[in-house]
This record gives C-alpha cells, sequence and structure tokens, in this order.
C-alpha cells in the first residue's frame, strides 16, 4: 500500500510539473522550416499533444509549448508554425487533416483563445476568444461523432456547437482535471481523466461517476474513431474499453515510472499508437498498445 501511495504522489508532482509547463528552456531561435533530433527537441520543451498524419502515417504531429512540429521516421523534428507559440489543448479535427485546433499562449505571453489551422499547423488564426476569455484551453476535444461540437476547459466546461466560433459555459468540471476526451458513440458523454481517477458523464458534464472501480489518478483518456476508449491510470497502466461500456481490459503496465499523458492513433492501423510520456519521451506501440518502444 506504501509503495501504492508513493506511486501515486509521485504522479500527481509529475503531472503537475508538466501541466503548467515547469522548468522550460526558451526555443524561440528554432524558426519555421528549421529541424532539430527529437531528443534534442524533448530538452527543450514539453509536448502538450500529438496526432498521427494521416496522409502519410511515418509523420507525427508535435504540439509544443515553443512551436508546433512535425515529426519525421527519420527523427528530425521541423516546426511547421510560422510562430512559437504555446500549443495547449490541441486536437485534430477527426475528418479532415488538415485541419488543427489549439489554445494557449503567444510567445509574446498572454493567452490565445480558440484557435485553428488550415494548413497543417503551419499558420493559426484565433475563431473565438471562448467564454470569459481570451480562454486557455489546457484540456481540450472534438467529438468524432459531430465535429462541430468540440469542447473546452476554461473556468468550467465549456462546448462550441458550430465549429468553434461561439462558446457557452455548459457545466462545472471535475477537480484536479488532467485530460478530457469525448466519446466516439455520442455527443453527451465525455471522459476525464482527473486526480481522483477516471470519470465519466452521459450528461454533457451535468453529473459525473466513476468510469473505473479503481479510483487511482488517470493521466491520460483518447478515445478513437472505431469508438474504443483508452486510459492511462497509476498502478494499472494503459487500460482499453471496446466503447462507452466501460468493460476495461489492460494492455500494458510496463512503463517503469513513467506515464502516458497524450496518444494518438494511426486511423490507416489502429493497432499503431503513438504515446507521449511525463519524462517527454514519445513512445511507439506496433501491436496495439502491448508493448512500447521509445522513438529516437
Amino acid at each position: 500500500m506504501r509503495i501504492l501511495f508513493m506511486k501515486r504522489q509521485h504522479l500527481l508532482f509529475a503531472l503537475a510539473a508538466v501541466l503548467v509547463g515547469f522548468v522550460l528552456t526558451n526555443t524561440q531561435s528554432s524558426n519555421a522550416g528549421s529541424s532539430i533530433s527529437l531528443e534534442a527537441l524533448a530538452s527543450k520543451t514539453h509536448i502538450h499533444g500529438i496526432a498521427v498524419d494521416s496522409t502519410d502515417p511515418t509523420r507525427l504531429h508535435l504540439a509544443t509549448h515553443h512551436g508546433f512540429y512535425v515529426l519525421s521516421a527519420d527523427g528530425s523534428a521541423t516546426r511547421l508554425s510560422n510562430n512559437g507559440n504555446d500549443y495547449m489543448g490541441f486536437t485534430p479535427h477527426p475528418n479532415n487533416p488538415a485541419v488543427f485546433y489549439a489554445s494557449g499562449h503567444p510567445s509574446q505571453g498572454g493567452n490565445t483563445g480558440f484557435i485553428q489551422s488550415l494548413d497543417g499547423g503551419r499558420t493559426w488564426q484565433q475563431l473565438s476568444a471562448g467564454v470569459g476569455g481570451p480562454v486557455d484551453f489546457h484540456q481540450m476535444d472534438v467529438s468524432r461523432v459531430d465535429p462541430n461540437i468540440i469542447y473546452g476547459v476554461f473556468r468550467g466546461l465549456q462546448v462550441s456547437e458550430d465549429g468553434g466560433n461561439t462558446w457557452q459555459m455548459a457545466a462545472r468540471t471535475p477537480p484536479k482535471l488532467f485530460d478530457l476526451a469525448a466519446s466516439a458513440n455520442d455527443t453527451e458523454t465525455l471522459f476525464a481523466a482527473t486526480q481522483h481517477g477516471l470519470l465519466i458523464t452521459r450528461n454533457r458534464g451535468q453529473s459525473w461517476k466513476p468510469a473505473h472501480f479503481n479510483q487511482a489518478p488517470a493521466s491520460m483518456v483518447q478515445t478513437a474513431s472505431d469508438g474504443s476508449v483508452y486510459a492511462f491510470v497509476a498502478g494499472l497502466g494503459l487500460l482499453r474499453s471496446p466503447d462507452d461500456s466501460l468493460r476495461w481490459t489492460r494492455l500494458s503496465n510496463d512503463f517503469g515510472n513513467r506515464y502516458l499523458l497524450h496518444l494518438a492513433i494511426d486511423l490507416t492501423n489502429p493497432d499503431n499508437l503513438y504515446a507521449v510520456t511525463n519524462t517527454k519521451e514519445v513512445l511507439t506501440s506496433q501491436d496495439g498498445g502491448n508493448t512500447w518502444k521509445a522513438l529516437k
């Protein structure tokens, strides 16, 4: 019990450091089009989101604290964005590979509000300031059922039903929230990874209940296009449910002291998964999440 408690405490401290962007090195000298190794990039910044390029699955998109990058198969990370802004709350459009959404902070300070890229992450424009904004959505997701519905967390759960142009405050959010995921099966169901465990709401945040009997801290939750749900829970590792029925199967717990913060799924081959850890590693699995190795 003491070992499990220490692991939980370690997770909480690690997550807190990542979520507030703790002790970052300035990378503003890296210009659009410049490339560095993944190891060098990880040493200089935090990765806030990851997505597989659906037009070229050998490439990964990385939303970082200092710009938006593409990671190629040779291990080189090239900055796509024409700025070094902080891209928090990053999420790709579920159907259009050229469209990405994010929120965060301009490099000169302040909040970006809800922003959109229509050219694969090269240029970004604000669609809306959000409720009480400019917002800084640290947690955000797009409904796979209806991509016009987007959820973001800033002083509560906000929802847009017109693709991010206008927002309304929908509900309170669970305390100590780390991650948010919209169901791929209906527009009312959401999942939350929190310090107090994995949670689910089936009424768009009006009420929440445990999504797993073990209420250890959960650091990540992600839904897939086939309706399945992935979550990382301290002490249990990476879990998967085939749908919103919460029938969890443990995929892997071979992560040592590492925790998964972000997950991306290859739409062309769902067995290919990619994840970002609290130690700023990018991991890959080619067997649906059962075994993992670090990308170099």
